[in-house]
């Protein structure tokens, strides 16, 4: 079996000698559902340490979003809420105590906070060893991002930078429906040093370990918020499951325009027309006015930071992960 360690929508620290991860739990992305799954052993959903000597957790528990939770989608959470777990802001019936989980009167952000122990395949005591891949998750509102991309090394630390996703409903107080934004490193108001930094010690650990970095997108497909779908939560077990057996490392790629993105022709399980994002849009112009639309909004954003050196590598580095991004 192999293990899951949680994704890569985190910021990174410096604690002694290794990288404190914390996978940010206020995207909405689909971290705690993605990392607990019966194929794979979890350490963890949210806080880890990578050290020389590989990877650990050091909070003992999950926090999930439970809204539309059900038996059938998500059973490993289902099940792990039991005597013992604490159920925030759900709604349930006083005298049955049943909990209904469609209920989003008090909020959508409806949590269930567990012990790790209570999901059977974690893996106890929570450690690992390294990383071969490294997965960031966006949900992209715009519905203009590839389900999954494979990123080399300067791309990884650009969307790594750049920390996009959307604030999704229930994520956070007043909003009710998905917007834009630009997090970097996927947690902007806790880290202390500039992104940068963060930037270099994951590519140097990456680099050290052979690990590949993916973009995995969680968000819509066919269209932006409003007109899209999100993509199905089955579509994308299915792109992390060929992420971790090794098939994606082996598949045929196209490059998209613009975000210059590797995205596979196929994979197993995946309708082949939503890989490639421009095929499930009716629209054609207006798919291609919404992704100029979205790499301004990245190239904005990454203005701040193109006045520093990245990495060792000095200014050919830093040129390198400028040329990652959107390019119109």
């Amino acid at each position: 079996m192999e293990i899951g360690y949680g994704f890569c929508s985190h910021f990174l620290i410096i604690l002694m000698d290794f990288l404190f991860i914390l996978l940010e739990k206020k995207t909405g992305t689909g971290k705690t559902t993605l990392s607990t799954d019966h194929n794979r052993y979890l350490i963890g959903d949210d806080e880890h340490c990578w050290s020389e000597n590989g990877v650990s957790n050091i909070e003992g528990g999950c926090y999930a979003k439970c809204i539309d939770l059900s038996r059938e989608k998500e059973p490993d959470i289902w099940n792990a809420i039991r005597f013992g777990t604490v159920l925030e802001n759900v709604v349930f019936d006083e005298h049955t105590r049943e909990v209904d989980y469609s209920d989003k009167s008090v909020t959508e952000n409806t949590r269930a906070a567990y012990p790790i122990e209570y999901i059977p395949n974690a893996k106890l005591p929570c450690v690992g060893p390294h990383p071969k891949n490294v997965i960031l998750l966006a949900c992209d509102a715009f519905g203009v991002l590839p389900p999954v991309s494979k990123l080399n090394l300067a791309q990884t630390m650009y969307h790594f930078i750049s920390g996009y996703t959307a604030l999704v409903a229930g994520t956070e107080d007043g909003i009710k429906e998905p917007q834009a934004t630009f997090s970097a490193c996927f947690g902007a108001a806790f880290i202390m040093l500039h992104p940068t930094k963060y930037a270099a010690m994951l590519a140097e650990k990456m680099e050290s370990n052979g690990a590949t970095g993916w973009l995995v997108n969680t968000g819509w497909s066919g269209g932006s918020y409003g007109t899209g779908k999100r993509i199905k939560l089955s579509y994308t077990r299915k792109i992390i499951d060929a992420i971790h057996n090794g098939s994606l490392l082996k598949a045929e790629y196209n490059k998209s325009k613009i975000f210059g993105l590797e995205t596979p022709t196929a994979v197993e399980g995946v309708p082949a027309e939503i890989l490639d994002p421009v095929n499930a849009w009716a629209d054609k112009d207006a798919y291609n006015e919404t992704l100029l639309k979205l790499a301004g909004l990245f190239r904005k954003n990454f203005e701040t930071f193109t006045n520093y050196t990245i990495g060792k590598g000095g200014d050919n580095l830093t040129e390198e992960i400028l040329a990652a991004g959107p390019i119109f």
